[in-house]
């Protein structure tokens, strides 16, 4: 099931990671390193204690440039810190949302597509050979136009055919199942993938749980009043899907009409993401046979043994189930459920995850569908995006080490490694005034902070060309067809899965890749993973003060730190293993914390849908515990080393600008159709809300600010947890 806690959501709809991202905005990437000329101080008459370097003066122009000087920071520090730059960012066409996330993101692309094209490059491995190959194949649009549907009615017709284009009555539901699972990585009716066995952190095992969607959320199929207009959207889409794959309009429209309602019965017995953070409850390990019981309608044998091909299974083979009931109901409407639309729905799961790699007319639908989906206005992504975004899929470790070697600094690990500890060390003080919990479990919890294992920048192994090339040795990559790379990927991908089964788990495993402009914290291993994508500005740079670096790369590093302490990280012990190591009177005491924040969330609301403070709490524990332990690191490091230079015309202390650097990295515009799927499906709060919900609960922030008392970011009812 994995809790894999980011600190930034990002949508996957098909294996492209449609990142919400287009033009690149130079005014923000200034803020990088500049080298070359800096302004000798001595010459220009220094008002002491100011800062003014050139790094500083551009940095100190950006802060203020996007601060609204009208606003009391007491009233909304949010739009005190983010009110320029809203002025000045409306959102770029094409796009659902636009931050410093997607800025950079976007920075980040053209350093992949400079690579991926630079193919004069000199001791490339075969790997990263392989990248720029598959990047070539995508961009061959010439192939792909001439090739049209075929590919995929070619597939089709492999699996067994369906009832968009002639009579089908077949009796294949158990090998249609297997070969969608296990050739095409799809997951009709449950997900079933191999991890980290919750309760013995040792050993990969396999796991089974509901599976998603074809929209994001069970919601857009309940709630038909409020979201119609999505699922009009989706069944258009699905229908002109039918169109382009030969089927006429009325048997396209009909069918996909009872695939749309096929899923809303499945949306009916999913259990909503807010009722299943407690994994102790939900976690069920039994063996491979005691499924057929559970679920009779799958033959499970013969497909685990497909699904996980070339690995022998037998019956005893340990399995984690972590969606009993579902599997129960899923079961039952299989056996019920007419087997020609069974089979409709389990070859246009194959589909969807087809469509990106087809012809323009397939990216076109999808596009339409995109944009009422997002809200975001026609604009026409230009291909290399969706290429760079590709590669970055399939072969982002061989495409991170040729990103690694032409941006990141060794040093840039060294300092985000020391600066880790410096918060590390404040987390584990702050412990020490933790009222709510008593002091053996204090002492568990000192121990579990030091247990976890900093993952920066990149992978060790990536960096070595035998060991990576090892890893990508059977993905065979030709240079003019696409579709076919594509299909190569995922039965590569099922293999390396299936290798993973009953192995240790390796820390060079990483969920990210090297470029990814986020970080995540793992619990089965207590670790937290920084890449080199998000260890530039506007997060850090190391010409900056530090109370920037603090309060952007540092609380991304408290966020991910804190997650080990959040409701569902706290289960887990220092070995990752979950486990009750918490007295019970600070387990209660814990829930009763916590409440408080479920509340305060539960309290906002954006264009007047509130937010759920269940579901975004595991995020919001760790955004206030990261708040309050890089602050606490800043101090510290003032402490070590002394007040540093003041940042010219800002008019700013540097506790001050702590704050105003933490708030802005999260200055975002957004659709309100964005800001509707995220409510519904996102476990972080929307932007505004990370900033004055934990704004409003730091007491240092007011003292900084001389907040009067009751004032909007100074309640007198604060929640305190860690």
């Amino acid at each position: 099931m994995h809790t894999r806690m980011s600190i930034h959501p990002s949508t996957i709809y098909t294996r492209l990671f449609l990142f919400e991202v287009t033009v690149v905005c130079l005014s923000q990437l200034s803020l990088g390193e500049r080298q070359g000329y800096t302004l000798d101080r001595s010459l220009v008459h220094p008002h002491p204690g100011l800062c003014l370097s050139e790094p500083c003066i551009t940095v100190a122009s950006a802060v203020m440039g996007a601060l609204d000087r009208s606003v009391d920071p007491c009233q909304d520090f949010y739009n005190f810190a983010c009110g320029g730059w809203l002025k000045n960012n409306p959102l770029p066409e094409g796009k659902s949302r636009w931050g410093p996330f997607s800025n950079l993101w976007e920075h980040n692309m053209l350093v992949m597509k400079h690579i991926l094209e630079n193919t004069t490059m000199k001791g490339l491995s075969k790997a990263e050979g392989k990248a720029q190959r598959y990047y070539q194949a995508c961009m061959n649009e010439a192939k792909i136009e001439e090739l049209g549907a075929k590919p995929l009615q070619e597939l089709i017709s492999q699996i067994g055919g369906w009832a968009l284009t002639g009579p089908w009555d077949k009796d294949n539901f158990q090998e249609v199942l297997r070969t969608a699972s296990a050739n095409y990585r799809t997951s009709p009716f449950f997900t079933v993938f191999v991890s980290t066995d919750s309760k013995n952190s040792n050993s990969n095992i396999i796991q089974v749980d509901q599976s998603s969607l074809g929209l994001p959320s069970r919601d857009y199929y309940l709630n038909k009043t409020a979201n119609e207009k999505y699922l009009t959207a989706y069944l258009n889409f699905l229908m002109e899907l039918g169109v382009l794959l030969g089927g006429s309009e009325e048997t396209s429209r009909r069918l996909m009409q009872e695939i749309v309602d096929f899923e809303t019965t499945l949306a009916n017995i999913t259990i909503p993401q807010e009722e299943r953070r407690d994994e102790e409850v939900i976690y069920h390990k039994m063996e491979a046979k005691d499924l057929t019981a559970l679920a009779p309608a799958v033959d499970w044998m013969p497909y685990l043994t497909e699904v996980f091909a070339p690995v022998t299974l037998n019956e005893s083979e340990p399995v984690v189930v972590y969606a009993k009931e579902y599997l129960q109901k899923v079961s039952d409407l299989i056996i019920k459920t007419n087997k020609s639309l069974l089979n409709n729905y389990m070859i246009m799961k194959v589909v969807r995850k087809m469509v990106s790699v087809l012809d323009q007319r397939f990216q076109d639908a999808e596009q339409h569908f995109l944009e009422v989906m997002y809200g975001t206005k026609k604009s026409c992504t230009p291909r290399w995006k969706l290429c760079v975004s590709d590669t970055d899929s399939a072969l982002g470790f061989a495409l991170g080490a040729m990103f690694v070697k032409s941006t990141f600094s060794e040093d840039s690990k060294a300092i985000a490694e020391d600066m880790v500890a410096e918060i590390k060390w404040a987390f584990k003080d702050n412990l020490k005034y933790v009222s709510w919990m008593d002091s053996e479990t204090k002492r568990a919890a000192e121990e579990k902070a030091d247990a976890i294992y900093n993952m920066v920048g990149y992978p060790e192994f990536i960096m070595n060309a035998t060991k990576l090339d090892k890893v990508f040795n059977d993905f065979e990559v030709v240079s003019e067809l696409y579709f076919q790379n594509v299909m190569q990927y995922y039965s590569f991908s099922a293999r390396v899965t299936a290798d993973q089964l009953r192995k240790t788990p390796n820390r060079n495993q990483w969920s990210m890749t090297p470029p990814t402009v986020n970080a995540y914290y793992n619990p089965t291993k207590n670790e937290m993973v920084l890449p080199a994508g998000i260890l530039q500005a506007p997060f850090y740079s190391r010409s900056w003060p530090k109370a920037l670096n603090f309060g952007g790369i540092g609380v991304v590093m408290g966020h991910e730190l804190t997650h080990a302490f959040d409701d569902q990280g706290r289960e887990y012990d220092k070995d990752g293993n979950l486990r009750s190591w918490w007295k019970n009177s600070s387990v209660e005491a814990f829930k009763e914390q916590t409440q408080c924040m479920v509340e305060q969330y539960g309290n906002y609301s954006i264009n007047q849908e509130p937010l759920n403070g269940r579901q975004t709490l595991g995020e919001n524990i760790a955004d206030n515990g990261g708040l309050k332990a890089a602050y606490k690191a800043y101090v510290n490091w003032i402490k070590k080393n002394g007040e540093e230079d003041t940042l010219p015309a800002l008019g700013m202390t540097n506790h001050q600008l702590f704050y105003v650097g933490f708030a802005q990295v999260w200055c975002s515009v957004r659709t309100p159709e964005s800001s509707h799927e995220g409510v519904i499906t996102d476990p972080h709060s929307p932007s505004r809300f990370r900033v004055i919900g934990t704004i409003s609960n730091s007491r240092e922030f007011s003292k900084h600010f001389g907040c009067k008392a009751d004032s909007p970011m100074n309640p007198e009812h604060k929640c305190e947890l860690w």
